[in-house]
């Protein structure tokens, strides 16, 4: 059964300068990012065609100035797109009037930034019900809302108090209470842990997971740490001059680089750890004996692997088979030789 889109971009295009719809119009097709510039433009996206999927966690990466950021405001028309086609939810973006698009921002989508944006003056209750506020709900409402979403996200106690009176951890929090207020069908967060302490950034990874398992929003993850990318991802962008290297699952992503550029934004991970049985199983074989779950990463089945001594292990998912991997593929992944 085919998943159903939430968001398709097709041959999108950001262009910054002075006239950008006639640059693009004329020149900029076929041309090489660095050519564009010395056009006098920037190619924030450079036609990018990508779909994000119901319920998934897309993950967008590359170094600082790639474009991730740049394509993530294009898909919720924060930026105007120089070129090509964005739809959400079955609707062009680029045909919806300022109101319509204002409705669309405030009733599907939450945002989640870098900095906290939390208003001093304001109590975690009151900050979190604030787009409730905006949207003109009833008072008694949104405060209801407000406390449900602060429960959710493990701030009970914490009602009253001010931002200030607060940890980094905590205030993140409150700002992903504040998106999920809402209630929106897609999740927008750019680098929304990368200013907290590495402790805290992992504990607040665990926090996010679990409330993807609980609310299954189509979450659009914007990072520049791969580790980062690799705990939460479905599936991982990863952008180059404003165009995507390659989009695909995290066990691909380092088993088959597209390109050179995300062969070696790739090489130094620990390609045990990102590959799962499941992956390496070849359906049309069959193997003897127990079966290993296709979940398990080769890391985990580490001494596993070693001591077992059968050229085919079965692989299962949910007790169904998924077919057999070779035991010496698997051991050439864990050793380092692919």
């Amino acid at each position: 059964m085919s998943k159903s889109l939430a968001i398709s971009a097709q041959n999108v295009w950001k262009l910054f300068g002075s006239d950008p719809h006639k640059y693009l119009a004329t020149q900029a097709r076929g041309k090489s990012f660095d050519e564009i510039r010395a056009d006098g433009y920037i190619a924030g996206v450079k036609d990018v065609s990508i779909d994000v999927f119901d319920g998934e966690i897309l993950v967008i990466m590359g170094l600082s100035g790639s474009g991730k950021s740049t394509l993530v405001r294009c898909f919720s028309r924060l930026h105007d797109i120089t070129g090509g086609e964005i739809i959400v939810e079955g609707q062009n973006i680029m045909e919806l009037s300022e109101k319509e698009l204002i409705t669309l921002r405030r009733e599907k989508m939450g945002m989640v930034f870098q900095s906290f944006g939390l208003l001093p003056h304001r109590t975690v209750l009151e900050n979190i019900a604030f787009p409730l506020e905006m949207r003109g709900q009833d008072r008694h409402e949104r405060r209801a809302r407000a406390l449900e979403v602060t429960k959710l996200v493990g701030l009970e106690g914490r009602e009253e108090y001010f931002p200030r009176e607060l940890s980094g951890g905590q205030q993140q929090r409150v700002g992903i209470a504040r998106s999920l207020a809402i209630e929106p069908d897609i999740w927008f967060l750019d680098e929304p842990f990368s200013a907290l302490d590495p402790l805290i950034r992992r504990e607040m990874q665990d926090e996010f997971l679990r409330l993807q398992e609980m609310l299954g929003k189509t979450i659009v993850f914007i990072t520049h740490d791969f580790d980062e990318a690799l705990r939460l991802a479905d599936r991982i962008a990863i952008m180059k001059d404003g165009a995507v290297e390659q989009c695909d699952t995290p066990d691909k992503i380092v088993l088959e680089p597209a390109t050179e550029y995300v062969r070696k934004f790739t090489e130094e991970i620990e390609k045990s750890r990102v590959v799962h049985a499941g992956v390496l199983a070849d359906a049309g074989a069959s193997g003897e004996g127990e079966a290993i779950e296709a979940s398990r990463t080769i890391h985990d089945l580490a001494r596993q692997l070693i001591d077992d001594k059968r050229d085919l292990i079965p692989v299962q998912s949910n007790g169904q088979s998924c077919g057999a991997l070779s035991r010496q593929a698997a051991l050439d992944i864990l050793l380092g030789d692919r």
